[in-house]
């Protein structure tokens, strides 16, 4: 390992001054050496460095530590706790719900906007120049499934709480500018809730927040983050899920579990692990996923007719999670990232550098994650204990792939078309809208032939600027949120470096003008910062740069994505040390090298066969079944 290592230092300082004069993406790229060509092996010397600088520790911080989760149990060494704890054997707390958010840069540099520069300048004018789509500028190499599994993803990872809103001083408060037609003066934003553990006013360090989701990819937004909810998503039944007539079940209005009343904007939800901002594409992608989960234990219950309940439970868990992360890193990710560099780097970054068929024919023969892939590779958390970081939550504002209009169709009927806006295909209606629509299938096919949103400044979902929540604030007044506003407010109040510090921070070379960063934005963006690009808004920047070739976002938010996706599988043991036949059992590992997206797709809605027919990626644009194949 640490010939490894010294290799690998030596290998990031060659390509660091390759870097300097050239970035990384406009090295020339031959299709013929593979995994050899330099823009790829440049890709492994950049997450080098991120893994060295770009990961800090806020739980040195001062609070009053975690809660002991108990003793190590036999169970732990091959089953997930609901709440995240023991993933780590030595450090039991690490990366569970309820634990700080870390950093990608150092502690120091990490402290919220000073009062006189929070608001500098407005977000709601930000939000109102820079994000409004006047018109829906789609990316047409995705579907919008696309689009609705990295909200299914997010939603496995990180959720914030903000104060409740019951007190004046628990909102920000943006004044108006003239002409804004908003409906109140100011304009007011609920806090994010500060750190519990940490002490009142305690000053040695910046803010920190707290992960109330897991930090470890676990599929937690199916099964929960707490045994309490995994108890409620569990049928108590062969391992499996709960299923009624094809579809998760819904939301009562009374909590089955402690027989109290429960949020009436949640009454007619889908009953999941993770259900807050619930709409169709949610839905559609939750019920697949529990769908392959029963599937995962029918057959492990065929290979083992002995296992108990739990025990057919907790290894589904195992598989079909590793599923959703390799579709997520080798399906996915390339999808969103369509370079054929990017291709092969993310299917090194599971297969290793020889590729999936050698990976297949000859197995693993050795330790190494650049050869061999992560999975089954030693766990390695580098610079800091596991968690994931506030800058890693502010590059996935990816609001602008959610569009506002939706087109549903039939695979049966070409006759039948309806029209729903995003706010009729949310919340508690959303169940109503997949039955009009005949069902999963279709649904599921209209989302196939759709596109998502490009990412980019000028194409904001314009609903999400005025957007009602069903439950009123607790003073009785009405809680709607301008998200593009809400989002500029949240990096300023956590933190997150301002664009050219941000790129700094990952040591790239920051822009120097308002045209250099894009030229169609760049008087807007100068009139709004007042000609100070050292002003402008990471969220505004990550929009405005203007991307690699193919690549859906920015390069600076890929830096982050390099970096931090690779760390959710390389710090867990699960995907990394017990990754292996005696934790998944052999039918487990099989049943996550041999699936895709697309056979997830066709084992539970066949029908969907001649949209996917010669479609090499389920992220991609779909066939529309009453036109020619395009294969």
């Amino acid at each position: 390992m640490r010939q490894s290592h010294t290799a690998l230092r030596i290998f990031a300082f060659l390509f660091r001054i390759v870097n300097r004069v050239v970035v990384w993406h406009k090295i020339p790229f031959i299709r013929l050496l593979g995994a050899l060509n330099p823009r790829v092996l440049n890709l492994p010397a950049l997450r080098y460095d991120l893994r060295r600088w770009n990961l800090h520790d806020t739980v040195q911080l001062p609070g009053t530590p975690l809660q002991n989760p108990g003793p190590f149990a036999e169970a732990d060494r091959s089953e997930r706790r609901a709440d995240g704890t023991h993933n780590d054997l030595r450090d039991p707390m690490m990366g569970c719900a309820g634990s700080r958010f870390g950093r990608n840069l150092p502690l120091d540099q990490a402290w919220p906007e000073p009062p006189d520069k929070f608001l500098d300048p407005s977000p709601r004018e930000v939000s109102r120049i820079l994000m409004t789509r006047y018109h829906f500028i789609p990316a047409t190499s995705l579907n919008m499934l696309a689009a609705a599994w990295i909200q299914f993803q997010v939603h496995d990872w990180f959720s914030h709480k903000q104060l409740a809103g019951q007190k004046d001083d628990e909102f920000i408060k943006i004044k108006l500018k003239d002409g804004d037609d908003w409906h109140q003066d100011p304009m007011k934003i609920r806090q994010t809730e500060p750190d519990p553990t940490r002490p009142r006013g305690c000053t040695a360090g910046p803010p920190t927040f707290i992960n109330y989701e897991t930090h470890w990819w676990d599929s937690s937004q199916l099964y929960g983050s707490s045994s309490k909810i995994q108890k409620l998503v569990r049928s108590s039944r062969g391992g499996k899920l709960k299923i009624e007539n094809g579809f998760l079940p819904l939301m009562t209005s009374i909590d089955p579990e402690t027989n109290q009343p429960i949020d009436p904007a949640l009454t007619g939800v889908d009953l999941t692990g993770f259900n807050d901002n619930w709409w169709v594409g949610l839905s559609l992608l939750h019920t697949l996923f529990a769908h392959e989960h029963n599937a995962i234990c029918d057959r492990l219950r065929e290979e083992y007719p002995a296992w108990d309940d739990n025990r057919l439970f907790q290894t589904a868990r195992l598989i079909n999670t590793a599923l959703m992360a390799k579709i997520h890193t080798v399906e996915w990710t390339p999808g969103i990232l369509g370079h054929p560099a990017l291709q092969i780097g993310m299917n090194a970054n599971w297969w290793g550098a020889f590729g999936e068929r050698i990976h297949k024919l000859v197995g693993r023969l050795g330790e190494s994650e650049e050869l061999w892939g992560i999975p089954g590779s030693p766990t390695d958390h580098h610079a800091a204990p596991y968690y994931l970081t506030e800058e890693f939550v502010a590059v996935y504002r990816l609001h602008p792939l959610i569009p506002d209009d939706y087109r549903f169709q039939s695979l049966s009927d070409p006759a039948f078309s309806t029209y729903k806006t995003f706010t009729e295909i949310q919340g508690n209606g959303t169940r109503q809208v997949i039955t009009e629509a005949g069902g999963m299938a279709n649904a599921l096919y209209s989302f196939g032939l759709a596109h998502p949103g490009a990412i980019t400044l000028g194409n904001f979902p314009r609903f999400l600027q005025k957007f009602e929540r069903i439950k009123p604030l607790p003073n009785g007044e009405r809680d709607i949120i301008d998200l593009a506003a809400v989002d500029i407010v949240r990096d300023r109040e956590r933190g997150v470096p301002r664009y050219n510090r941000f790129r700094r921070m990952l040591r790239m070379k920051p822009v120097s003008t308002f045209e250099e960063l894009n030229p169609d934005w760049a008087k807007p963006m100068a009139d709004l910062y007042k000609n100070d690009i050292e002003r402008v808004d990471s969220v505004v920047g990550l929009l405005a740069e203007l991307p690699p070739k193919g690549f859906g976002f920015s390069d600076t938010a890929f830096r982050i994505f390099i970096l931090m996706a690779s760390r959710r599988l390389k710090s867990d043991r699960f995907f990394t040390s017990d990754y292996r036949p005696e934790v998944y059992t052999k039918v487990g590992l099989d049943w996550v090298n041999d699936n895709t997206m697309t056979s997830v797709l066709l084992r539970h809605y066949p029908a969907l066969a001649p949209a996917l027919a010669g479609i090499p990626n389920a992220f991609m644009p779909w066939n529309n079944v009453f036109e020619p194949l395009r294969y």
